[in-house]
């Protein structure tokens, strides 16, 4: 579409209603917590797939707007989904993160919480789950199928994925903060080489929040120097097919079409560009997403 003007044991909670029903909450208990999710199905007998298993970025939710959108235009060209929200280390959380509360979340947390709700796909009846991950959640269910050869994953759908380059985290850490990044990581490191990952770090900046409170652990996920931060780098390492989606004008990610379009042979790894797209594909942006990936499905 051309440039557009308009701007791992668990436990059911929830199962869906019925079949038929066109959108419902699930919750599954898993770890301790109770995670939920939104799904988008498309009539009896949806389970025949394929379902799009959805995974948001950075501190957000599973109804955020690009979510919402993503699951609607995919119902109507009748591919269900399940747009996930991953925990963060709380029980049945809602809406973006709250930045007063404690950060003990990691990054990598993200990639048993996508096994869990793919094994609960699974034991719903669908054979054809492909994984979908926006910006961070993108680097997350790129990590799950690299490091998950053995899934029953047909297929997985990139959208603007986080990248990152040496010395990239913490040049935005700086341009954010105005401050580097070397004294707080150097500090979570040693509690953590210490034992004392748990600990936690007050008035610490922390991704989108500033002078937050945060566990050692989790500083040291989320900004350690880390090649499979680098979401193309994890391609070689993926044997399903992969589908990167980029925004001509993405101002969030870097780098993108040019480290994928070397990785692209138009069948393992296919890339999209989306003309006039920013990171997060509003309006009518989600369609050529939704029509992207339904021709990947259909294997066209």
């Amino acid at each position: 579409m051309k440039k557009h003007t308009r701007a791992p044991a668990f436990g059911l909670a929830f199962l869906l209603a019925a079949a038929g029903v066109a959108a419902e909450e699930v919750k599954l208990a898993f770890g301790g917590l109770t995670l939920n999710g939104n799904a988008e199905t498309t009539g009896a007998g949806w389970q025949s797939g394929p379902v799009v298993l959805m995974t948001h970025g950075t501190l957000a939710h599973g109804g955020m707007e690009i979510m919402q959108s993503l699951q609607a235009a995919l119902k109507d060209r009748g591919v269900s989904s399940l747009s996930i929200t991953l925990s963060l280390g709380l029980s049945d959380r809602r809406g973006m993160y709250e930045c007063a509360t404690p950060h003990v979340h990691r990054h990598t947390d993200a990639v048993d919480e996508i096994g869990a709700w793919l094994a609960w796909l699974q034991s719903q009846g669908v054979t054809k789950a492909a994984l979908l991950g926006h910006s961070r959640g993108g680097n997350q269910t790129a990590r799950f199928v690299a490091g998950r050869s053995d899934a029953p994953v047909p297929a997985v759908i990139l959208v603007a994925p986080q990248t990152a380059t040496a010395g990239y985290a913490a040049q935005e850490y700086e341009n954010r903060y105005g401050k580097p990044l070397k004294e707080p990581l150097a500090r979570a490191q040693a509690l953590v080489a210490e034992g004392k990952g748990a600990t936690l770090m007050e008035a610490v900046d922390f991704l989108y929040c500033a002078k937050a409170s945060v566990s050692a652990a989790a500083f040291v996920s989320y900004y350690a120097p880390d090649e499979r931060m680098d979401t193309p780098a994890l391609l070689p390492q993926i044997g399903t097919p992969v589908l990167v989606v980029a925004g001509s004008e993405d101002a969030v990610v870097k780098g993108l079409v040019e480290k994928v379009q070397p990785l692209a042979d138009g069948k393992r790894v296919q890339l999209k560009v989306v003309e006039g797209a920013d990171h997060f594909f509003r309006d009518l942006y989600a369609e050529d997403v939704a029509d992207a990936v339904k021709a990947m499905l259909s294997g066209g």
